[in-house]
């Protein structure tokens, strides 16, 4: 405040200068030039006319409120420009905030969340970093990247399938700092959420059957089961290209056997198998079989023949009925079936679900990301989180 009131006095003292300057110029370039009068009897007798008629006093006074007037012009314009400025500047950080991907640009923004990270809100997804962040190597002094905006990043890639180019331009960092963090955060994301994919046990499931599960099947049905396949670059060794040739996609795929509650949530994942494995192989031999109970219904599709496997669990398949050497079904087979595809649709939308929320799952993998690092494929690990988030969403199985 000093500082400003110095100031001011300054400015003041200034224009009363430069004022004053002005009238002693207009003074000494505007006398009037001297006409030589007779000095006779009736002009001395006449009383002198004053030169001006403003004394210094009141000249002065005049140029002080000139001053003043000055100044307060100024200082109001001064006043309306920070204003104008201080306008902008928020205006700006504004705009940036949407931009920016920081913990700020995402508290109380449900929509952007949704759209970056699949996530249902804000507070899923500081949950999330908050379930993480303590795993997250801690950040250097010159890092570029922070713990949440790697997080955000790998999410990021999940949910859009952003190139990696494009990531690397939006946090301004390099491609090999890109690859290299989305590699150790789905790592860190696996390790912490594949508990997610939970295995309820029977009362837990009787508790909360669905209505329309126990007017068709009472309450013995514990999963439903079906797979879906991921596109992956064809591979060099052929081995592996003979292994993961899809003769239904026609093309080199990995697959998994996904399996989901009554409820609708994703019990089971297995690890992923060569496109050219059958359902029935993969059941048999990925460790399903072996959390089933004595009683247990298991929904699955025509291509799931497994009825001997499952029931030396002492468990129980169903599957629709075949039309194969008969003419037509019987009654029964046809409601049968019907049952079973009412309900047994309810897989296809949550794997519809999981490959729609996470768009990496849609595109061709490269080959690097079947290469086993620290005992799992990378493919794995995206699978696992992919079916982890999505069952921190609603579930599109109705309960009533």
């Amino acid at each position: 405040m000093k500082r400003y009131k110095r100031v001011q006095e300054r400015e003041k003292n200034r224009i009363k200068h430069q004022v004053a300057r002005t009238l002693i110029e207009l003074s000494s370039t505007n006398e009037p030039e001297f006409v030589a009068t007779p000095l006779t009897a009736d002009v001395l007798d006449q009383d002198p006319e004053p030169i001006c008629q403003l004394t210094f006093d009141e000249l002065n006074n005049d140029d002080d409120t000139c001053v003043d007037e000055l100044v307060q012009v100024t200082q109001s314009q001064v006043n309306s420009e920070l204003q104008r400025l201080l306008n902008e500047n928020y205006a700006l950080k504004q705009e940036l905030q949407q931009v920016e991907l920081n913990e700020s640009s995402f508290e109380n923004n449900d929509e952007k969340v949704k759209y970056y990270t699949g996530l249902p809100n804000s507070i899923m997804l500081m949950t999330v970093f908050d379930f993480v962040k303590d795993y997250i190597p801690k950040q250097r002094v010159n890092s570029e990247l922070s713990q949440f905006e790697r997080l955000i990043m790998t999410l990021m890639r999940l949910k859009l399938n952003f190139p990696v180019q494009y990531l690397a331009y939006q946090f301004n960092t390099s491609t090999s700092t890109v690859s290299r963090t989305f590699t150790t955060m789905i790592h860190i994301l696996f390790v912490r959420f594949k508990h997610l994919l939970y295995w309820p046990k029977r009362e837990e499931l009787r508790q909360t059957m669905p209505l329309e599960f126990r007017k068709s099947f009472g309450q013995k049905t514990a999963v439903i089961i079906d797979c879906f396949e991921v596109f992956i670059q064809r591979p060099k060794n052929l081995l592996a290209r003979a292994q993961t040739w899809s003769s239904y996609k026609h093309t080199n795929t990995v697959k998994f056997l996904v399996g989901i509650t009554p409820q609708g949530s994703i019990s089971f994942l297995s690890k992923a198998w060569g496109g050219r494995a059958s359902d029935k192989y993969i059941t048999e031999n990925c460790g399903i079989l072996g959390k089933l109970l004595p009683g247990d219904l298991v929904l699955a599709d025509r291509g799931f023949d497994i009825a001997d496997s499952v029931g030396m669990c002492c468990a129980q398949v169903n599957i629709p009925a075949f039309t194969k050497g008969k003419a037509q079904l019987s009654a029964i087979d046809v409601e049968t079936t019907r049952k079973i595809a009412h309900v047994r649709i309810h897989v296809e939308r949550v794997i519809g679900l999981v490959r729609n929320k996470y768009t990496i799952l849609q595109d061709r993998l490269p080959v690097d990301f079947l290469i086993c690092e620290e005992g799992l494929p990378v493919v794995d690990k995206i699978a696992t989180v992919a079916c982890a988030l999505t069952n921190m969403s609603d579930s599109v199985v109705p309960l009533n």
